[in-house]
C-alpha cells in the first residue's frame, strides 16, 4: 500500500499506473450507459484523467450512469483484494484484461488511450504466460493497492472541488444538474464516503491480510 501511495506521486510514471483506475471508472459509466443509452467513445489521457462520451434516454438512467464511475472503482478495488485473499490470481487478471480488451475493441480511440491499453494488456499477458506465482501475486497486490488508493484519492479530489469549484466537480456537478434539488457538495461527500465504506468493509472481513504463496 505504501509503495502504491509513493508510486502514484511520481511524475509521468505515477499517472501511467493511475490510468488503471481511470479505465475502471470510465468503464463503469459506459456499462451503465448501455442500459437505455449508448456510448460513443472513451478517452484516456496522459494526466490520468478520462472521459466517457455517450447519452442516456431517461433522467434516472443519467443519474445511475453518473453514479457508476466512482462506485465501480471502489467496488473493483474491493473485489481485487477479495480475489487476492482467495488466491484467485488468474481470475483477477482475466477480469482486468476483460476491461482492457472491452475498451480497446469498442470504446477507446485516442492515441494515448490505445497505447496504455496495449501496453497494460501486454503486461498482464506476460504475467499469465511467464510470471511465477510469487511475481504475479506481488504485481497484482500492487495493482489492487493502486486501485484502492486512487479510488479514495480521486473521490477526495471531487469532494474538494465540489466546495471550491462546484461547477467543475465532474460527476458531482453532473448529478447536481440532473437532480437540481441535491447540491454538488452532497454528491461530492457521497462519492468520498462510499470510497471509504468499501475498504472499511474489507478491513472488517479481513480481505487485506494477503498471504503470498509460492508455486
Amino acid at each position: 500500500m505504501i509503495i502504491a501511495i509513493i508510486l502514484i506521486q511520481i511524475p509521468l510514471l505515477g499517472n501511467y499506473f493511475r490510468v488503471i483506475n481511470t479505465v475502471i471508472h470510465e468503464s463503469g459509466h459506459a456499462l451503465i450507459s448501455l442500459f437505455g443509452g449508448k456510448v460513443e467513445r472513451i478517452s484516456l489521457f496522459m494526466n490520468s484523467e478520462g472521459a466517457t462520451y455517450g447519452s442516456q434516454s431517461t433522467r434516472i438512467g443519467s443519474i445511475f450512469t453518473s453514479l457508476a464511475g466512482y462506485i465501480f472503482s471502489s467496488f473493483m478495488a474491493f473485489i481485487s483484494f477479495w480475489l487476492l485473499r482467495k488466491n484467485k490470481l488468474t481470475i483477477l487478471i482475466d477480469i482486468l484484461l476483460g476491461f482492457i480488451f472491452l475498451n480497446l475493441i469498442f470504446w477507446v480511440r485516442n492515441p494515448y488511450g490505445l497505447f496504455w491499453l496495449v501496453s497494460f494488456a501486454f503486461l498482464f499477458l506476460l504475467l499469465l504466460i511467464k510470471g511465477s506465482r510469487t511475481i504475479v501475486n506481488h504485481v497484482l497486490l500492487l495493482i489492487a493497492s493502486i486501485l484502492l488508493v486512487d479510488s479514495i484519492k480521486s473521490a477526495f479530489e471531487i469532494l474538494l472541488l465540489s466546495f471550491i469549484q462546484p461547477n467543475s466537480a465532474g460527476d458531482a456537478s453532473n448529478l447536481a444538474q440532473i437532480t437540481a434539488f441535491i447540491p454538488t457538495q452532497i454528491w461530492g461527500a457521497f462519492f468520498f464516503i462510499q470510497s471509504l465504506w468499501f475498504p472499511f468493509i474489507g478491513i472488517k472481513r479481513g480481505i487485506f491480510r494477503i498471504v503470498s504463496r509460492e508455486r
